[in-house]
């Protein structure tokens, strides 16, 4: 129980330093630029100190949840004293004010990033392509009827152990099997099956291609659909759940890794609004589906059931993955989030260029009362969906297990 508070305890802390660190993305890069930054406070309610360096004030509140940086003039309608007036933000270029606002994600991104190069050659990264990559090489293969059996051999002097005698290695990834190409373990699966008897197995070992001859046995396996059971090819090994890095591939692994999470939670973003109704109906006794967007407070109960575990790869992958989300949810066009003030930015920008196409003077700056109706719409959609969040992980929470 301990270990379980601990993880949701760490979990929780590294989402508000994450928070934090957006913040000082907007922080640093506009004062980069001469901006005039007011305030950068880490946490809200009441402040538990304070110090003043230059023109900013930076502090501490009493409840660490997040944080704040007061940039003066974020728009032309913002008030600013004379002082602040010729730093104000509105009035430096237009990509100087996207990339202060874009730095928040930015922060997000790096920090995702940063995680999954430290797990690259520590803990390796999970293998979701399946690239047929030998995890285990078994010391024999057996008739079996159950797949426990299949898994765990109790091997007998003569036994055969196709991948073992072949000279197969833990790491080893199967690029082609008797010629056939083998991209994923599915592929090499399907490809040995009906095979027996030497074939030319040729396998990637440390970026230096080698081809193995390995006597394919026939044994009996339970049948894919649960009924009875059937004689196919065993190579003797089993696929790699993780991808262990070389320090030196070590930035290519996960910069490959990040792009699949960038694909992931897009299509998650994509999904959203449909999944919903699920959430709504785990809180009344359904049962949650896994797929389900979860809150900070569901984030870090799976946090806590992963230290408890002493599963550490998850704990860093979800940690990761929040990092990636809110980063990316963040940029989407739509106040009161970064993205959408972005969005209004480079509004003002084409206008003004069109205008000029036309010989006409550059418009004003976009009156953000006009939107406020919209902006107040979104709020409330967004806590409204949070406030379900929340509930459906504290009534109803998503488990490891």
């Amino acid at each position: 129980m301990l270990a379980y508070v601990i993880g949701v305890v760490l979990f929780a802390l590294a989402i508000c330093v994450s928070v934090a660190l957006h913040e000082a993305g907007h922080m640093v890069t506009a004062r980069m630029f001469g901006m005039r930054v007011r305030r950068y406070f880490v946490g809200f309610g009441p402040t538990v100190f304070s110090f003043r360096r230059g023109d900013t004030e930076y502090g501490l509140k009493a409840i660490p949840l997040g944080g704040f940086c007061d940039i003066a003039g974020m728009t032309a309608l913002d008030e600013v004293t004379p002082e602040e007036a010729p730093r104000a933000m509105w009035r430096f270029k237009t990509w100087k004010r996207t990339v202060v606002m874009a730095a928040g994600s930015i922060a997000h991104f790096m920090i995702g990033f940063i995680v999954l190069l430290v797990m690259a050659p520590t803990m390796g990264l999970p293998n979701v392509d399946l690239k047929p990559i030998a995890g285990t090489v078994s010391d024999c293969v057996q008739n079996a009827s159950t797949v426990n059996a299949a898994n765990n051999p109790v091997c007998k002097p003569g036994d055969p152990a196709p991948a073992k005698q072949a000279g197969l290695l833990p790491g080893d990834q199967v690029l082609s099997v008797a010629g056939k190409p083998t991209p994923t373990w599915t592929d090499m699966v399907a490809v040995v099956q009906p095979l027996s008897g030497p074939v030319p197995v040729v396998v990637d070992r440390g970026g230096e291609q080698r081809t193995l001859t390995v006597d394919v046995a026939k044994v009996v396996r339970p049948n894919a659909n649960g009924n009875g059971t059937v004689t196919v090819g065993a190579l003797g090994v089993s696929l790699a759940k993780s991808i262990q890095y070389s320090p030196l591939g070590s930035f290519g692994g996960a910069a490959s890794f990040t792009g699949d999470m960038f694909a992931r939670t897009w299509d998650g973003l994509m999904a959203f609004p449909k999944r919903i109704p699920a959430v709504i109906h785990s809180i009344f006794g359904g049962e949650r589906d896994p797929d389900t967007p979860v809150s900070v407070v569901g984030a870090s109960r799976l946090g806590g059931e992963a230290v408890e575990a002493g599963l550490w790869q998850v704990f860093l992958l979800l940690l990761a993955s929040l990092n990636f989300f809110i980063g990316v949810f963040n940029l989407l066009p739509l106040l009161p989030m970064d993205g959408g003030h972005i969005a209004i930015v480079w509004y003002e920008r084409v206008r003004d260029w069109l205008r000029g196409l036309r010989g006409k003077p550059a418009g004003g700056p976009v009156d953000y009362t006009k939107l406020s109706a919209v902006t107040m719409v979104l709020i409330f959609i967004g806590g409204g969906i949070t406030l379900l969040t929340v509930t459906a992980d504290i009534v109803n929470p998503i488990r490891l297990q």
